[in-house]
């Protein structure tokens, strides 16, 4: 038998709240159902293992989740009540409760999404996310399992957007003692839907943000990703150098209007600077989309100069894949997840560990797609380069003959 969690059917904070059930755990913590009693309503609250404490990286982490969401107020985004450290040094959070399921369960049981009820959906978070970047603050980790549905005022898919923990914060954000978590070199996130830039350790803008959602949208009208691949390092490449799969060609005997593709095409261009300029206009696209327009007005238009190369798969030599392979192996030991699976399709990836109606989970640590750190710039092959170098070596040799030739004739 499981021993009992210690934190079960205890009160908190001097008795504000009682612990009633565990609703969902992970590598870093857990999440519970609480009452608060002055209040006589549910909250979640968040916990980061004890044992995880003299992590300063996990609880930099963890502090800027709390810190980054109880400055956001949009309706879309999940409320934070309060943060601190309990009297054991666990850290905790204080947020609203949620009942519904994520969008990754939610496509997972029902199947993909019609185009009527995918794009409110994101249009909403689109919202959420236009506050959170006039803050400053860029998620990093946008995925279907961090965007939960929930009913509110009526509604039957009201989001609310989860999980900040990985989330880029500007220096009004920042606090003395705060840990940076992306280090040069490192990349942080989900691989199945990291913007090019963030797979290559570049400078994030709103603009990745922007690609993460465009990937999410795609997964939810399909049920899979716009790319085959099978592991993270294919994924990764892929965003870099690969052409996505139109979503025409992703579920037989289903389409979509020509400008749904428009409007993909732009939100997933390899270049953030050809991606709509904000959260706002990439809800004000997809809304001309429910309306039925059949074009975009200029400024939402945008240029198609970021042509995607014809190849969808750059290869990269033995030696570069393994040795990056390596770099993402060490760099996986550095932040423990779990072994993950990266399925093509909602359906193909394994439960989650907390029912359909539970809240609140715990973030990556409940989720089967994870976000991973690892090394930054996956190498590619460069066909230009080894024929330069190619070349300088026949000239080199071509003028040392030359020279012996003039020595020997002397």
């Amino acid at each position: 038998m499981r021993p009992q969690d210690p934190f079960i059917g205890r009160d908190i904070l001097n008795g504000q709240y009682q612990i009633l059930q565990k609703i969902g755990s992970g590598g870093m913590g857990a999440v519970y159902k609480a009452l608060e009693t002055e209040m006589n309503r549910m909250v979640g609250v968040k916990i980061l293992h004890p044992k995880l404490a003299n992590r300063k990286d996990l609880v930099s982490r963890f502090r800027r989740e709390a810190r980054a969401m109880s400055q956001l107020t949009h309706p879309n985004t999940t409320k934070v009540f309060m943060f601190g450290e309990l009297d054991d040094g666990s850290l905790y959070i204080i947020m609203e409760f949620l009942e519904g399921k994520n969008l990754n369960q939610s496509v997972r049981s029902e199947g993909p999404f019609a185009m009527e009820r995918a794009l409110p959906i994101l249009i909403a978070v689109c919202g959420a996310l236009e506050e959170a970047h006039k803050a400053g603050i860029i998620h990093r980790d946008l995925k279907p399992e961090n965007i939960f549905l929930c009913q509110s005022a009526g509604l039957r898919d009201y989001p609310k957007v989860l999980d900040f923990g990985l989330a880029k914060v500007g220096e009004r954000q920042m606090r003395p003692g705060s840990v940076i978590l992306t280090q040069e070199g490192m990349v942080f996130g989900t691989p199945e839907f990291m913007s090019p830039e963030q797979a290559q350790g570049k400078a994030l803008t709103p603009a990745s943000d922007t690609y993460s959602l465009a990937v999410i949208l795609y997964e939810v009208l399909t049920g899979k990703l716009p790319f085959d691949a099978k592991s993270a390092m294919d994924f990764i490449q892929l965003h870099v150098t690969g052409k996505p799969i139109p979503l025409s060609q992703r579920v037989p005997g289903r389409t979509f209007p020509p400008l749904l593709d428009q409007v993909m095409d732009r939100a997933l261009a390899k270049k953030a600077e050809e991606r709509y300029a904000s959260a706002a206009d990439f809800a004000a696209a997809m809304q001309l989309v429910l309306q039925g327009a059949t074009h975009l007005p200029p400024h939402l238009a945008g240029s198609r100069a970021n042509e995607i190369p014809t190849t969808p798969h750059v290869p990269v030599s033995r030696q570069a894949a393994a040795a990056a392979q390596g770099q993402y192996a060490q760099a996986q030991q550095q932040y423990p997840q779990g072994q993950q699976q990266y399925a093509q399709t909602p359906q193909q990836r394994p439960m989650m560990q907390n029912g359909p109606s539970a809240a609140m989970p715990m973030g990556h640590a409940q989720s089967p797609r994870a976000p991973q750190s690892m090394p930054a710039g996956v190498p590619r092959a460069n066909v230009g380069v080894l024929i330069g170098v190619a070349l300088a070596f026949l000239l080199i040799g071509v003028g040392i003959a030359v020279a012996l030739m003039k020595f020997v004739m002397r």
